[in-house]
């Protein structure tokens, strides 16, 4: 999950449901606030860290933390370096999300089809637009972390891409680097307010609109793929925090188109094989989910 929220364009969420602990993660985050509240009036700290499901959060937390920290470089100068090979396996392994997903939906009527429907042209939709510039204030700081955070945990929706939209990618990651307490507390702040929120909404239509409510995250998903389509031609540049050159309009061609443009490889083979291997991984990790689900009591 933390290195695919590294990627703009691919969302952590993705990960989440591939791999069996979407809906677990969705009710520990929900949950969280009635759990402490009950826990600090009876006092009884080994109650809350149980019914609060504490292990698992802690370990997918270390994981994601971790991930970013060992392989935010790494994928930043494959993005750079090897854009068609990196790209490639995240297009595998997002049309192979998106086969695991609709497979759960047990029926296809209107409402599930116009789910579907709408969940690609939002998804699409947001891939198109042209990153922004947004002032930096708490207040922005606040609503940049309740949105980004709200994209991270749906599937198909990148939340790096939404602060990218917003003109809040740099100030968030400089503020990373330079240990910028209180922007980050308030970044933090946001991101905690959204994520109680809308998990508990996301629980919910869930729990109550199963189907229609997955048809709508398959939706989510095959629309993202416009963006990690790995053939793109550049249209419009900016500038990242250090002054090098970003990515702003892109433009999807064919692989042979590529080649003759830009005079580069377009590397068919190795992408093809990537994106395979991007498939198989979800396959892997729906194996290792159910047999952890069989063995759970």
């Amino acid at each position: 999950m933390g290195a695919a929220d590294i990627v703009p364009g691919v969302s952590g969420g993705t990960i989440a449901f591939i791999s069996g602990i979407y809906e677990r993660l969705l009710t520990a985050i929900a949950h969280g606030p009635a759990v402490l509240f009950s826990a600090m009036k009876h006092r009884q700290a080994r109650r809350f860290w149980r019914e609060l499901d504490g292990t698992f959060l802690l370990a997918l937390l270390a994981g994601i933390l971790t991930s970013i920290v060992s392989l935010a470089s790494v994928i930043s100068l494959l993005l750079e370096q090897q854009p068609v090979r990196l790209w490639s396996f995240f297009f595998g392994l997002i049309v192979a999300a998106i086969w695991y997903v609709g497979r759960q939906i047990d029926r296809f009527g209107p409402g599930e089809i116009a789910a579907l429907v709408a969940g690609a042209v939002v998804s699409f939709g947001i891939t198109l637009m042209v990153p922004g510039q947004i002032a930096v204030t708490s207040l922005t700081l606040f609503a940049a972390g309740a949105i980004a955070i709200c994209a991270m945990i749906l599937p198909g929706i990148s939340g790096s891409f939404i602060l990218l939209l917003m003109g809040m990618y740099a100030p968030v990651v400089n503020a990373i680097d330079e240990r910028a307490i209180l922007v980050l507390g308030i970044f933090a702040a946001g991101c905690l307010s959204g994520l109680l929120l809308f998990s508990r909404l996301i629980a919910w239509a869930l729990r109550r609109y199963q189907a229609v409510a997955l048809a709508l995250l398959t939706g989510f998903m095959v629309g993202s793929l416009n963006k990690v389509w790995p053939w793109k031609l550049t249209q419009e540049w900016g500038e990242d925090r250090h002054g090098n050159p970003l990515p702003l309009v892109q433009a999807n061609v064919g692989p042979v188109d590529y080649s003759s443009v830009t005079g580069e490889p377009h590397y068919l083979v190795s992408a093809l094989g990537l994106a395979a291997a991007g498939f198989v991984l979800v396959l892997l990790l729906e194996w290792l989910g159910e047999r952890q689900n069989k063995r759970a009591p």
